[in-house]
């Protein structure tokens, strides 16, 4: 009895503060279209949320998470994490995202677009008092298997007090069948396109009619021609009405893949567009032209000159990764050499991202870490071949 009388006032509770949270983000609601990092900070030291006669504390402009209309769970797993101050990108679409708007965010790597995303997703659901029984009610689709894997983390520990059931499907035949066990329990399911259709096609009572928001991260990647048949098969078994967020580097503007996606009044949020670049400000680039019978021999003397460093090599193909790696090993350059591509296991894809990020190597890859992969400032040098 005294277990089930604290669950109800708990409840009461969460009610409680659902109520004032709804009332808060309409009474501070931004105009569509507006830029809330134009606005004005809230004062140093001011009253956050209900105020003394009955209004609300502006959230547009807000600078600090506190400051936001966040659950007491959302905040106090961002304060465990150590998220204290936003970052642009958050600042300009939180605000929006969390009145219900869709969002086109577009950002530099590395500008914290991961937590955009993740925070509205748990305010979503928590505020639609969610459930186990209510089934998915969010897809997160991620273009590779270790930006999936990275994104699993951060919703994790940015959800972990909230009773969310939350899965990552990535990989391929291995591992479906577990999978297809529990798929129909999860709420938030963080997945490359490919593993969701598989399920979508042979998961029996599979439903995501319900579904409240959908998430495209590396948004330009995933719109992209290689996906467009896994996407479209996708998108045709979501309902219409839905929230749906698409961030990236780069932004579409393109009309077809609006479209196709039911995306409705966007809100564009560009938070580098004057950049010349969509690379931080820091990063140094240089280009050299080599003929093409001596691009190795320069690689592997770069190699031999830089002993000491972290080094990323990016090649067009699982061959060409296969066969400068093995050429490479056999001449023993001094430096630990990995190699990582899309035909290799999903295990050990991930043990050779974690051992690269420990241990100063030289990495030889194809695209599947080109994009948004968090390298925890572990890379010295990126040499595109």
């Amino acid at each position: 009895p005294k277990t089930r009388k604290v669950k109800i006032q708990r409840r009461l509770s969460e009610a409680k503060e659902i109520e004032i949270l709804e009332s808060w983000i309409d009474s501070g609601k931004p105009d569509s279209g507006s830029n809330p990092l134009s606005h004005a900070p809230l004062p140093p030291k001011s009253r956050v949320g209900l105020l003394p006669d009955g209004s609300f504390s502006p959230y547009s402009g807000a600078v600090k998470f506190v400051q936001l209309p966040l659950s007491k769970k959302t905040k106090d797993g961002l304060a465990a994490e150590k998220y204290l101050i936003m970052t642009e990108i958050q600042r300009a679409s939180l605000p929006h995202s969390l009145c219900g708007r869709d969002i086109l965010g577009a950002a530099k790597t590395g500008s914290g677009k991961t937590l955009a995303f993740v925070i509205p997703v748990l305010e979503k659901l928590y505020r639609a008092r969610w459930g186990p029984e209510d089934g998915v009610g969010c897809i997160i689709m991620s273009p590779t298997r270790e930006l999936g894997s990275q994104l699993f983390e951060v919703l994790k520990s940015v959800g972990k007090y909230h009773g969310f059931s939350a899965g990552l499907l990535i990989g391929g035949r291995k591992g479906i069948d577990t999978e297809k066990d529990h798929v129909n329990d999860l709420n938030i399911l963080v997945c490359t396109p490919g593993r969701l259709l598989q399920h979508m096609d042979e998961t029996p009572n599979f439903d995501c009619s319900q579904l409240q928001v959908l998430v495209l991260d590396e948004a330009d990647r995933i719109l992209d021609v290689g996906f467009k048949k896994e996407l479209n098969a996708i998108i045709s078994q979501l309902p219409k009405r839905r929230q749906t967020f698409l961030f990236s580097a780069t932004q579409t503007k393109s009309v077809q893949d609006l479209a196709r996606l039911s995306l409705k009044d966007p809100e564009y949020i560009s938070v580098h567009e004057e950049s010349v670049t969509a690379t931080p400000a820091r990063l140094e680039q240089t280009a050299i032209v080599v003929p093409l019978d001596q691009k190795l021999d320069m690689l592997w003397s770069f190699v031999r000159s830089h002993l000491n460093s972290r080094i990323l090599v990016f090649l067009s193909s699982c061959k060409q990764v296969k066969f400068v790696f093995e050429a490479f090993r056999k001449l023993h350059p001094g430096i630990p050499l990995k190699c990582l591509h899309g035909r290799m296991h999903q295990e050990k894809r991930m043990g050779i991202y974690a051992q690269f990020c420990e241990k100063k190597s030289v990495l030889f890859s194809t695209d599947v870490a080109s994009r948004g992969l968090d390298f925890n400032k572990a890379v010295d040098w990126v040499v595109q071949v």
